[in-house]
């Protein structure tokens, strides 16, 4: 047989035996073959696409910080915890609160400042918060944040998991739910269910950087939320590395009953995963919402699914994999809005993850666990 007929055979045999990956190849060429002559004949500017790129990446940074504490919490504790979206909401609020309270105390009203402004008490543009106006007041507020929801998630689990801890995976999935709205209605009798601005926008320094046919804007809080989550990063990646406590973990991860015979204690574990996972989830959340501007009570619900799509997409269960499930839905978010509309971004995020998960049912990082 000669290498014509054999190449023949070999296509004949995958449209047969894969039509999907065909039909899914063909797309991502016909893809790439459009934005290509878009980018040559001026239609789509590059400066467009480098903005998109730089706010998926954004995103994406958030989500993967965030997916983390979700995937540790998975991969230890064994169960899918619903209400990690309303952590991150209450450790925003919490840092948020300290942010307001530091930044206009002495000016205005404390009960105001320590509800960030509900009912209209204190605007966010008078307080003129900022990384480089107020910057001990917004890093000490994230430090809050992240502060107060691992003093929360301890909290939670002494009194809710820690009985159920022999319990199943769909009791203790049903009761976060649970958790999930007894949190979210706290949040809304303290704060107010009101939306309301964060940051003096037109404060941030902002600088342009200079490409063939425009500009990307990149802000002072972009550069915050990148050293801020790669330093976060880097740090989960050498203490499962390179400590004890990392070793134990990734041990028990693996193998819970093993690791007790061998003399891990799995408790003392357990409680480092809701220190480490919290403090992650609260610091996502305050970084969020200084990204954003923003601030509103069902926020961190509302990224949740987009938090659960990263870490399923990496595989969960690894934290390398939250990492880059987020950025791949981050900058999916982002990129498909060249050919769809924006609005519909996010559902394109979630089409990327089944089509991978088609492909790859046990994610990107199929067989990797914690580690």
């Amino acid at each position: 047989m000669d290498d014509a007929t054999e190449t023949y055979s070999r296509g004949r045999r995958l449209i047969v035996e894969r039509p999907l990956l065909v039909v899914v190849g063909v797309f991502a060429v016909l893809l790439v073959f459009d934005f290509i002559q878009r980018l040559v004949t001026g239609n789509l500017r590059v400066s467009y696409v480098g903005s998109l790129i730089w706010t998926g990446l954004m995103r994406g940074l958030i989500i993967g910080l965030a997916g983390i504490g979700l995937s540790m919490t998975y991969s230890i504790l064994n169960f899918a915890n619903f209400s990690h979206g309303d952590y991150i909401t209450s450790g925003a609020f919490s840092g948020w609160a300290v942010t307001y309270l530091i930044a206009g105390l002495g000016s205005n009203n404390i009960a105001g400042l320590l509800l960030v402004g509900a009912g209209g008490t204190v605007y966010a543009s008078s307080l003129g918060i900022t990384i480089a106006t107020t910057p001990v007041a917004v890093i000490l507020g994230m430090l809050f944040a992240g502060a107060f929801t691992v003093v929360l998630a301890l909290l939670i689990d002494r009194i809710v998991y820690r009985p159920m801890r022999d319990a199943e995976g769909i009791s203790l999935l049903i009761t976060s739910i649970g958790v999930a709205f007894v949190l979210r209605y706290l949040v809304v009798f303290v704060f107010s269910a009101e939306s309301r601005g964060t940051t003096a926008i037109q404060d941030i320094p902002s600088w342009n950087l200079l490409l063939w046919d425009g500009t990307v804007r990149v802000t002072a809080h972009d550069l915050t939320i990148l050293v801020c989550t790669v330093g976060l990063m880097l740090g989960v990646h050498v203490l499962l590395q390179r400590t004890k406590l990392g070793k134990a973990m990734r041990a028990m991860a693996d193998n819970e009953d093993l690791a007790r015979v061998t003399g891990i204690p799995t408790e003392q574990v357990i409680r480092w995963t809701w220190i480490i996972g919290g403090a992650l989830t609260g610091i996502s959340g305050f970084l969020l919402v200084l990204w954003r501007g923003t601030i509103v009570f069902q926020f961190g619900w509302l990224l949740l699914l987009p938090i659960f799509a990263a870490v399923i997409l990496g595989g969960i269960g690894s934290i390398y994999g939250a990492i880059l499930g987020g950025l791949v839905i981050g900058l999916t978010w982002n990129l498909a809005i060249i050919w769809i509309p924006s609005d519909f971004g996010r559902a394109a995020a979630f089409g990327m993850m089944i089509l991978i998960l088609l492909f790859k049912p046990q994610g990107l990082f199929a067989g990797r666990t914690t580690a």
